[in-house]
């Protein structure tokens, strides 16, 4: 990347301070662009969901790893929630949806209290033998009893579609028949559903997937404890990258981590022939991140207080401007061969674009993707029926109380004083784009484009040939598009 005119800043500067200016190109298409990220996690797409209880869990991981993307599990949750999770994220289908499953005899309460998860808001009904019997909707919920029997709502099954049936093909039996969802089947056994829009991003996003064919994600482990021990345990249940993680990446605690958590990374790959990326941070500048790739990282996690969730600035002054601090790091991971993520304060297609151009192999989003279906949070409704779920800090109160649940109530109590990341937030899903796989869609449609006008191919290209400027808050807010007349 460079600066237009070949001018540095003379200041730290955020994604809204920056743009990019087009450059000669000879892509013609957004298709011709090549996402695969070069930190070799095996991501066809440059996005990382960030390890956040509010964010990352089952549905989530299953539901971007099917894109592309990963998702990391949070360090808080408990290692056998972890181990869970990773078994069945990898025995999920890299094209059909995992579907809800229920009984005909069970009430619609239970359904309707599981739906949230699903873009879709169906659940298949099946038999005692696992078969596939009908479908329920949250429409076919609607002004019925919450005791009622599901097999007494449900609709029929209508066609299905057969496993290892082409993408085209089960797009077109699904285009000619009207529908938005159907039952995907090997014989009479239930395999999982697909829906239109779903078959069209097969046949556009390719999965992130293990050398077994499954798909891909990742955990977090924290500084405390006997942390050796349970990167050793998580790397055993088959994840695909470890994170190493704390606000304050570049403190001698992670350094002398770090080299213990290698050690079992590569004990690990010598027992598996697997090798697992070991990602460590967070820090925002050139010392810091030279020094967490020297004591082992593969890859450096960049962004001290830029979340929507994060109050660390204004509690501490601590900090960086994030454009900035991924400029400065990624320069200098480059330098010892490694590679960043740019961790937080994206809020647009155009700042994931501006990471990339900054040097980010790969962005972290957290509280953007808070407020979707697939978010482990409970789907919620406020006075105006708007549909939210909840998003918390990882150093908030909420959040400490989960990470010190086994300390002694005054130990508890203690640590309880000292929160930073706020404690809640309504994050309210778009009516547009409810689902991750939406913003996704959003999201990448975005950098593909920021790619042609900069003549990029690949992630690789974009890094060396991005020019951007600087410009002031007039200038940002000149791009802005209008919603109403003026």
């Amino acid at each position: 990347m460079k600066f237009l005119g070949s001018t540095e800043p003379t200041h730290d500067l955020t994604y809204n301070d920056v743009f990019m200016v087009p450059s000669r190109s000879a892509v013609t298409s957004r298709m011709d662009v090549d996402l695969t990220t070069p930190d070799g996690v095996g991501t066809t797409i440059p996005i990382v969901v960030s390890n956040m209880t509010a964010v990352s869990g089952k549905r989530m991981a299953e539901t971007v790893a099917r894109r592309g993307a990963v998702a990391v599990l949070p360090q808080d949750i408990p290692v056998e929630a972890i181990e869970e999770t990773v078994a069945a994220v990898k025995a999920a289908d890299p094209v059909y949806e995992t579907p809800i499953v229920v009984e005909p005899g069970a009430p619609v309460a239970q359904v309707l209290s599981v739906m949230g998860k699903r873009a879709h808001r169906a659940a298949v009904v099946v038999d005692d033998q696992h078969r596939p019997v009908g479908l329920v909707t949250e429409a076919d919920c609607v002004e019925v009893d919450r005791f009622a029997q599901v097999g007494e709502v449900m609709s029929e099954l209508g066609p299905t579609v057969k496993a290892g049936a082409a993408v085209r093909d089960a797009f077109d039996l699904l285009d000619g028949e009207h529908l938005e969802l159907a039952v995907v089947v090997d014989g009479e056994t239930l395999r999982g559903v697909v829906t239109r829009k779903g078959l069209l991003r097969s046949a556009i996003y390719t999965p992130a997937l293990d050398t077994h064919g499954r798909l891909r994600v990742g955990a977090a482990v924290g500084i405390n404890g006997d942390v050796r021990a349970r990167a050793a345990a998580i790397l055993g249940f088959g994840v695909d990258l470890l994170v190493v993680d704390t606000a304050h990446g570049h403190q001698e605690k992670m350094i002398d981590v770090l080299p213990s958590v290698r050690a079992a990374r590569d004990e690990h790959e010598q027992a598996t022939g697997v090798r697992v990326p070991l990602v460590a941070g967070n820090v925002v500048s050139a010392e810091g991140a030279a020094d967490l790739v020297a004591a082992g990282a593969d890859i450096v996690k960049v962004g001290v207080g830029p979340g929507a969730m994060c109050t660390t600035r204004m509690m501490t002054g601590v900090g960086r401007p994030q454009f900035s601090a991924v400029l400065e790091c990624a320069a200098a991971a480059k330098d010892a061969g490694a590679h960043v993520w740019a961790d937080g304060g994206v809020k647009y297609p155009r700042d994931v674009a501006l990471a990339l151009a900054a040097g980010a192999a790969s962005v972290m989003i957290g509280s953007w993707f808070a407020g979707t279906f697939e978010s482990p949070g409970d789907l919620q409704h406020d006075g105006d029926s708007r549909l939210f779920k909840e998003s918390f800090g990882m150093a908030s109160a909420r959040a400490v109380r989960q990470r010190t649940r086994d300390l002694s109530a005054f130990d508890r109590a203690r640590s309880a004083l000292f929160e930073e990341g706020i404690s809640s937030s309504r994050m309210y899903l778009d009516p547009e784009r409810p689902g991750v796989e939406d913003l996704l869609d959003q999201i990448i449609s975005g950098v593909r484009s920021a790619f042609t006008y900069a003549g990029a191919e690949t992630i690789g290209q974009f890094h060396s040939r991005a020019v951007v400027g600087i410009q002031g808050a007039a200038g940002y807010d000149e791009g802005r598009p209008r919603h109403t007349s003026w």
